[in-house]
């Protein structure tokens, strides 16, 4: 009798649940679609988390009633979700102190290393990216010839497992550089051949051939190899494998070196002379996530502007890429991808292209274009709201944003910084 009751208790509460779905309406907005359409008068609907409508005002007829919440956005501007791929946003916490920082692990080959259990949802970092629209990142290993392996999280949760989107969607490899650079790009030195590099591209061959043979058995033939057990998917094209390189020539390397072990889906990351070979990415179909484009280039004879302009050259090639923002104090500067995606549109792009490179290109490169990346029907209701033009500097200002439907929390601690010291020294 008490189970029949419980079952019938389980059943009325899912009709409940089913009837009682959150709608909400966004209305007057220009949406900025991430696919290169922009809809000046916008209707944007999502109901438990997921995009009903996105579509012009104009012919609509739309019920009031039938909405939980109305939101009028007059003048504003609705984006898509903004995602910093290639970044340890979430495992370090102030660069200066060893123990808050949680992205490398020793030995060289590491492919089991999964960076999401390291994910701090708590990072007071976290909530001042969210404000410039960074609502997903790429929680990515460093260190060794094989880091280990990246997951897709949202920037709020409570912990890892609330914000994962996409667990260990692919292994990062270090591909070893031909030429050694010497110096800071204030006192550059003379580079010279990596007198290692041989050994290093041995080793990394060993492992490859090594890991495909064990992986061409199924799953528990031999004694269990968490190492090559990493692999496999990577092998049966099921994740990515991401090169990270910049030099042509070491490029052109790891694109074959790829080959050699028939993976499916390399992705270079960095790239910094991917303008030099974008008819050999384009026909092989490799895909580069473009770093810090606000950079001098490596070589003395080339243009002072190349890497703000190297964004452009690669579409013009039909080469797909995306920004990110590798290197010193990437976690904190993973708020100022908007304002790279804003420069590249002075050198070359429009303004949907230089948006696309931070949104629907950034979620094809990474797997997740079926439900992020650009604001249609059908995928999650993760977007952002903005005062004025997302990618400028001086008009950015997000005042609201939605990660899969639910509204994000924008106060930080430089805002709250603020406030308290404004108040202390009377400003207005």
């Amino acid at each position: 009798m008490k189970k029949n009751i419980l079952l019938v208790f389980v059943f009325v509460s899912l009709i409940s649940f089913s009837q009682n779905k959150k709608r909400v309406l966004l209305r007057n907005a220009t949406a900025h679609i991430g696919n290169g359409q922009v809809i000046e008068l916008s209707y944007i609907t999502f109901t438990d988390g997921k995009l009903d409508m996105v579509s012009d005002v104009k012919g609509i007829k739309i019920d009031p009633r039938a909405f939980d919440t109305i939101i009028e956005l007059d003048g504003k501007h609705v984006y898509p979700a903004i995602i910093s791929p290639n970044t340890i946003l979430g495992l370090q916490e102030a660069e200066a102190v060893r123990p808050t920082s949680d992205f490398n692990e020793v030995g060289g080959m590491n492919p089991h290393v999964r960076s999401l259990i390291a994910y701090n949802t708590d990072s007071k970092i976290l909530p001042t990216v969210k404000t410039n629209g960074v609502l997903y990142t790429q929680c990515t290993p460093r260190s060794g010839l094989i880091s280990g392996s990246s997951s897709i999280l949202a920037t709020e949760g409570w912990n890892w497992e609330d914000a994962v989107l996409k667990a260990d969607d692919g292994i990062h490899l270090n591909f070893p550089k031909a030429i050694q650079r010497n110096g800071w790009w204030a006192e550059p030195e003379a580079s010279g051949k990596n007198t290692k590099f041989d050994e290093e591209l041995a080793a990394l061959n060993n492992f490859f051939e090594e890991a495909s043979a064990y992986c061409k058995n199924p799953a528990g033939t031999f004694e269990n190899n968490v190492r090559f057990e990493a692999m496999r998917k990577v092998f049966a094209g099921n994740q990515n494998l991401y090169l990270h390189t910049n030099n042509a020539k070491d490029i052109v390397l790891a694109v074959n070196f790829a080959k050699k072990y028939s993976i499916k889906k390399p992705v270079i990351v960095g790239g910094k002379d991917s303008w030099k070979i974008t008819s050999f990415l384009r026909d092989n179909k490799i895909p580069v996530m473009l770093n810090r484009i606000h950079d001098l280039p490596d070589l003395p004879d080339d243009d002072v502007d190349i890497t703000f302009r190297t964004p452009a050259l690669l579409l013009k090639d039909s080469v797909l890429y995306c920004l990110q923002i590798e290197g010193d104090m990437e976690a904190m500067q993973s708020r100022n991808l908007p304002f790279l995606a804003g420069t590249s549109v002075a050198y070359g792009l429009t303004k949907e292209q230089a948006l696309q490179s931070i949104s629907s290109n950034t979620a094809k490169i990474l797997g997740i274009d079926n439900i992020l990346g650009t604001l249609e029907a059908n995928k999650m209701a993760s977007l952002v709201v903005s005062d004025g033009d997302l990618l400028d500097i001086k008009t950015n200002k997000v005042i609201a944003a939605y990660i899969n439907g639910k509204p994000v929390n924008l106060v930080n601690e430089q805002q709250k910084l603020y406030e308290k010291y404004k108040t202390k020294y009377g400003l207005k």
